[in-house]
Formats: structure tokens, C-alpha cells, sequence
């Protein structure tokens, strides 16, 4: 029997697991890594860590972030905004939908996520020594109707069945509440590399029930990032009288720089920041060198942390749940991992989020559970979803 895969499709990392005995197991990639980077080359077909690491050579063409296009029209105010940082060309397409030009090629974000996912397949296949045909890929709870059906179609490009789109933080309880047996009452707390979201949910004798779900598919990784490149660019122009954003391959190195700067200071108190030659001034090369401390980083992206707080009053709202009526909080994502989050999270909700899940693998993990429900390798699991958005029917 040919096994079915779980995948989280993110903004900026995607995994992939597998059920094996009973139990899920995350699939590594060829690279030896628990994630693959979301950044495709598409015309030399490159995909993954080797495209993450030529992104400063090739800005224009090399795409990351491309979920932040998925199911969106070329109008819309999210992607009229993504216009303005995403160093690639996006233009209209048909239906006004938004698409890629690389090098005078047109590309869909479906066609670009689905070469994603041909390496996730052939990872997969390459672990198990098996064709893979058939998955389960998660997506924010909030995204709607259009954006599902774009991510379902990138997994028909790819030439994988789609079985079933599920919501991420959904799946995250399902990863968490494998080996729970008790009834209680969950807040998963997801903020990825481009959304976020937040489900209140109320699990006990292998049922999952989402009472509420809440979020924004503008709110990540991606953003703080963002807020960082800015702040140091505009420290750079005021020393330098040079915007660092009008150049594509130095804005790429600080885009790298602003990174690893925020994933060190959630372990230390403060990062250096050193790109030597970043540009050329009147008077000669110039070079960005400065220190970024914790503090400093906090005070730079503190209302983007705030802004996760609205859906989670309305997600709890929503629920008909007082904050004391939580039992855990999950924290899923990469962003979780910062100090500042923890924090806000353990504020409002008045007690230490659980640290038994990797926010990096428990949606992919969950994924597969699910995948091991339709495969009927795991029995006694029951998932009542609620659509976070209208539907016209």
C-alpha cells in the first residue's frame, strides 16, 4: 500500500512526514535538513537550500514567499503592498490573478509552489523507496476559498492527489494531542514566516473540535524581517546618504542579514551585523557593520507582536471561552521561538505555553496523522473543522 504524505507548504520552510508504525515521522530532505526553504529558481529548476543561497546573486530571479501570491488578484491590497518589497517582477494575469515574470516567462504561484513540491515528492520517494501519489497539505485557517484551491492545484501540477486540505493549526493539535487522552481545552498560537493564526480547540477521546479560528494571512516572519531591513537601511541613509532598498543585491544582503540577526537574538542578547562592500559611495566602497541588540529589536517590531492579539481576543470570543478556560497553548512556527512572543503569549493568556511540540515539524507531523486517518492507519480520531470565512453556496 503506497503511503500517503502530510506537508506543510509554508511561506518561508515546508516539511514533510510520514506515518511508519504507527507513529508520524518527519522525512528529511536530501540536504540532511527537518525543512526545506520555500524559494525556487524557475527556470533552472532549482529549488530549496541551493536556491536560498544564490538568492543575493540572482534577486530578480530566484522567488521566495510566493504563498503570500496564492489565489490572490493582481489588485488586491496585500499583494499591492508585497509589490513594493519582493524584489521579483509580479504582474496581472489571467482573471487579474497575480503571477511571476522571470526573465520574460510568466509563471502562476500554483506552477512555482508546485516545483516545491516536486522536491518535497522526490525527498519522499527517496526515503521510502516508493512512488508517492497521494498527500495531505495544510494551509492557514484564514485563508479562503481561492487560496485553498490554488494550493490543491499546485499539488495536481506536482502530480500529487490531493486528499485533503487542512488547516494548519488544526493540524498542529493533531500532532499534540496524539498521546493525550484527557478532555481539555487548546489555544494553538501559529505564526509562520508570512501568517498567522490562532484556533481555540477542545479535544478529549480522540475527538478534535475547533470551537473558533482567527488570524491574518499578512502577519510573519516575512514582516519582522521587513521591519528590521528598514530600520537598518534607514540608519545606513542617515550615516551614508545611500538607500540600500533601491539597490536588489544589497537589499537581498540585508534581507540575510535582518534574518539571522532576529533567529541569533532569540538566543543571545545582542547580534553583529557585518556586510563588508555592501556599496559604492563618492568616495569608495562602503560597509554595513553594526550591533542590533534584543531590546532594540523589540522596540522595532513591538505593534507587529501586538497586532497578533486582536484575532486571538476574537478567536476566544468567537469560542464563547475566557482566557482562564484554556488549558494549553500550543506554539507553532518559527516566530515562536522569539523571546518577545513567549512573553505576550504568557501575559495574556497568564501561563506558560506547552514546549512539547518543534514549531518547525508539528504542522507537517499533524498533516501525516491525518493522512495516516485517510489511509486507516490511525484509528479513533474524529476532526471537526469550522470554514473561518463566508462561503457563497
Amino acid at each position: 500500500m503506497a503511503k500517503i504524505i502530510g506537508i506543510d507548504l509554508g511561506t518561508t520552510n515546508c516539511a514533510v512526514a510520514v506515518m511508519e508504525g504507527g507513529s508520524p515521522k518527519v522525512i528529511h530532505s536530501r540536504e540532511g535538513r527537518n525543512v526545506i526553504p520555500s524559494v525556487v529558481d524557475p527556470v533552472t529548476h532549482v529549488v530549496g537550500d541551493v536556491a536560498k543561497r544564490q538568492l543575493v546573486l540572482k534577486p530578480k530571479t530566484t522567488i521566495f514567499s510566493i504563498k503570500r501570491l496564492m489565489g490572490r488578484k493582481f489588485k488586491d491590497e496585500s499583494v499591492q503592498y508585497d509589490i513594493k518589497w519582493l524584489p521579483y517582477t509580479i504582474k496581472a494575469g489571467r482573471d487579474g490573478m497575480a503571477d511571476v515574470e522571470v526573465e520574460g516567462r510568466t509563471f502562476t504561484p500554483q506552477e512555482i509552489s508546485a516545483m516545491i513540491l516536486q522536491k518535497i515528492k522526490a525527498d519522499a520517494e527517496a526515503y521510502l523507496g516508493d512512488k508517492v501519489t497521494q498527500a495531505v497539505i495544510t494551509v492557514p485557517a484564514y485563508f479562503d476559498d481561492s487560496q485553498r484551491q490554488a494550493t490543491k492545484q499546485a499539488g495536481e501540477i506536482a502530480g500529487l492527489e490531493v486528499l485533503r486540505i487542512i488547516n494548519e493549526p488544526t493540524a498542529a493539535a493533531l500532532a499534540y494531542g496524539l498521546d493525550k487522552k484527557n478532555a481539555h481545552t487548546i489555544a494553538v498560537y501559529d505564526l509562520g514566516g508570512g501568517t498567522f493564526d490562532i484556533s481555540i480547540l477542545e479535544l478529549g477521546e480522540g475527538v478534535y473540535e475547533v470551537k473558533s479560528t482567527n488570524g491574518d494571512t499578512h502577519l510573519g516572519g516575512d514582516d519582522f524581517d521587513q521591519a528590521i531591513i528598514n530600520y537598518l537601511a534607514d540608519e545606513f541613509e542617515k550615516e551614508n546618504q545611500i538607500d540600500l532598498r533601491r539597490d536588489p543585491q544589497a537589499l537581498q544582503r540585508l534581507r540575510e542579514s535582518a534574518e539571522k540577526a532576529k533567529i541569533e537574538l532569540s538566543t543571545s542578547s545582542e547580534a553583529q551585523i557585518n556586510q563588508p562592500f555592501i556599496t559604492q559611495g563618492s568616495n569608495g566602497p562602503l560597509h554595513l557593520t553594526t550591533t542590533l541588540t534584543r531590546a532594540k529589536l523589540e522596540q522595532i517590531v513591538d505593534d507587529l507582536v501586538q497586532k497578533t492579539l486582536k484575532p486571538v481576543e476574537q478567536a476566544l470570543k468567537d469560542a464563547k471561552i475566557k482566557v482562564g478556560d484554556i488549558d494549553e497553548i500550543v506554539l507553532v512556527g518559527g516566530m515562536t521561538r522569539m523571546p518577545k512572543i513567549v512573553k505576550t503569549v504568557t501575559k495574556f493568556f497568564g501561563k506558560e505555553p506547552n514546549k512539547s511540540v518543534n514549531p518547525d515539524e508539528v504542522v507537517a507531523v499533524g498533516a501525516a496523522v491525518q493522512a495516516g486517518v485517510l489511509g486507516g492507519e490511525v484509528k479513533d480520531v474524529l476532526l471537526l473543522d469550522v470554514t473561518p470565512l463566508t462561503l457563497g453556496i
